[in-house]
């Protein structure tokens, strides 16, 4: 059964943070592929800072030599908010016999509820959390009743069901974040090693988070 990960966000810019947690997820669920998909108007989130146009021209860069990485432009090219909901639908869609599965950080599942048609997206796919290490989701949490009915263990209990199975996946958690990026930029820092290089030349030679008072 083909495995495909969802992995949507602003990216922007796109860094490691994003992209290690996503590979690490992707080896150790033997995912066939990861699906980056960029937002086009959260819901949820300010827009973002960079263009459309940047913020895909970064992430295809940060993921050319990447074999399971697929860059997905749907949400871009799709009017109005970009619900997740309607991103999974599509694939869905798209790859009838496949096993979906989106992929989400804690600190986006601990909203969960707040998203749109969320208890849909169950109907669609399976949810995989990735978290930092020895990390445990509080008790009393509003999501406590959810993970008790549809929670499983490992990856193999994943896979036993077409969709509708939550999975808390421990990954490397780097303390990079997109907002510090742009703010040190701004200042006249400089991304090295904070966002691949291919991804840095873009921003660097745009200049696309240069003047974020302009923006």
């Amino acid at each position: 059964m083909h495995k495909i990960g969802i992995f949507g966000g602003s990216f922007d810019p796109v860094h490691f943070g994003h992209l290690r947690p996503a590979f690490e997820i992707q080896q150790t669920l033997a995912l066939d592929e990861i699906r980056l998909v960029p937002a086009g108007k959260s819901p949820l989130r300010d827009p973002p800072v960079a263009s459309a146009a940047l913020r895909l021209q970064m992430l295809q860069a940060a993921v050319r030599d990447a074999a399971h990485f697929i860059v997905d432009e749907r949400e871009l090219r799709r009017p109005g908010p970009s619900y997740t909901v309607d991103t999974l639908a599509e694939l869905r869609n798209e790859f009838p016999q496949a096993q979906l599965a989106l992929i989400v950080g804690m600190d986006a599942f601990l909203g969960f509820t707040e998203w749109h048609e969320w208890r849909s997206l169950f109907k669609y796919a399976h949810i995989i959390v990735a978290h930092r290490p020895g990390w445990e989701l509080p008790g009393g949490s509003a999501l406590t009743e959810l993970l008790c009915e549809r929670r499983v263990d490992s990856a193999a209990g994943l896979w036993t069901e077409a969709a509708g199975r939550v999975l808390l996946q421990p990954v490397t958690q780097l303390e990079i974040s997109s907002t510090r990026i742009r703010a040190a930029i701004g200042t006249g820092g400089d991304p090295l090693y904070l966002v691949p290089e291919p991804v840095r030349d873009v921003i660097l030679s745009s200049n696309c988070y240069s003047h974020p008072a302009e923006h």
